[in-house]
């Protein structure tokens, strides 16, 4: 059976960055001053010291995007799905050639494109991001394209399996994939605690990738989705008249490091070399080392991705297999894992060559 290859990433963020902005913002919503002095510390404890937005936190017109980021969220007069989804159609293409330019795709990888894999769930559109990867990068209008809608922040190994899946089926075939969230979009004006903190850690970025059966990078060695029993309810992300709506659970790292410490990967740790964990958030990484009882330098690369970029949804685990694959050793095995709706913890496992 063919052996499908991640050849090479590409990674890419708007210029703006949000997250100090964000945090006085954040903070001045609060009504009740003893939430303000909960989210004051959680917010120090975070381990995040940048995250990126298209949204101009400072009203200047910056190369990549005009948009006013106080003018999009003014105090009980937050935006509507409509103007949310007006600025994702006009941004999220703009993001995504910046993200494939800097995969720098020769002419012979170009042409042998045959498969076009997008991972989105903060904005869609028809004719959408499928089609701008197509004429941006002059593809032939017979390539196959597919969406991964509305999985979360695991989408990325979602597609990932499905592109090894289309490798081992045509060895000839070639895979590009591009994991693009716009996450600030969907900020919410509320005096709920749990929904600001969770606010705290998002932001917009994008990957893109390609998958061939050329012996080069990170070989895909296989897939496997762990759901945890009995907690459906604690990640939901809706559709509604304001946004996106998201519940991310206070539970969620404890029954994570929970299921991690009971399941199979407990047992087989030992044979894994590189770690290249979704970083969900500071608790959500802190989880899995003491769930799996891992060293505590074996997340290094997904803590550096948290404190740079923050939580990116999809394309965040691609920034950290991107890391990964700058320092690998041929014949380092590893396992990549994100979490989502469900619970769920998707997995990859892999080995360099």
């Amino acid at each position: 059976m063919t052996t499908a290859y991640l050849n090479r990433i590409a990674t890419a963020v708007p210029e703006h960055d949000v997250h100090d902005t964000f945090v006085i913002f954040a903070e001045q919503m609060l009504d009740d001053p003893r939430r303000r002095t909960v989210f004051r510390r959680m917010a120090s404890r975070a381990d995040i010291a940048h995250r990126y937005s298209f949204l101009d936190p400072l009203r200047g017109a910056g190369q990549f995007s005009s948009h006013d980021a106080r003018e999009f969220y003014r105090l009980g007069n937050f935006p509507n799905t409509a103007r949310r989804m007006e600025l994702f159609e006009q941004s999220a293409p703009v993001l995504m050639r910046k993200a494939v330019d800097r995969l720098a795709l020769s002419e012979e990888e170009r042409s042998g494109i045959t498969h076009v894999l997008v991972t989105c769930c903060t904005g869609l559109y028809a004719p959408g991001l499928d089609f701008e990867i197509v004429d941006h990068l002059g593809l032939s209008a017979g390539v196959e394209r597919t969406m991964v809608g509305f999985m979360g922040c695991y989408a990325a190994i979602n597609a990932l399996k499905l592109a090894r899946h289309i490798v081992r089926s045509d060895p000839k075939a070639g895979v590009l994939m591009v994991n693009l969230e716009l996450c600030t979009l969907h900020f919410q004006e509320t005096q709920d605690l749990e929904q600001v903190l969770s606010f705290l850690v998002f932001a917009d970025g994008a990957a893109a990738s390609l998958i061939t059966a050329c012996e080069q990078g990170f070989a895909l060695d296989s897939f496997k989705a762990v759901m945890v029993p009995e907690t459906r309810g604690l990640i939901t992300w809706k559709i509604r008249e304001l946004g996106f709506d998201m519940l991310l659970s206070g539970q969620v790292p404890a029954e994570l490091g929970r299921a991690l410490h009971e399941g199979e990967l407990m047992a087989e740790r030992d044979g894994i070399d590189l770690w290249a964990v979704h970083p969900g958030g500071r608790s959500i990484l802190d989880a899995v080392e003491k769930g799996l009882e891992l060293p505590t330098d074996a997340l290094s690369a997904s803590r550096e991705v948290l404190s740079c970029f923050g939580n990116m949804s999809s394309a965040t685990v691609m920034f950290v297999l991107q890391r990964m694959m700058q320092q690998a050793r041929p014949g380092q095995r590893g396992c990549a894992m994100s979490f989502g709706p469900g619970l769920t913890a998707e997995t990859m496992r892999f080995h360099a060559v």
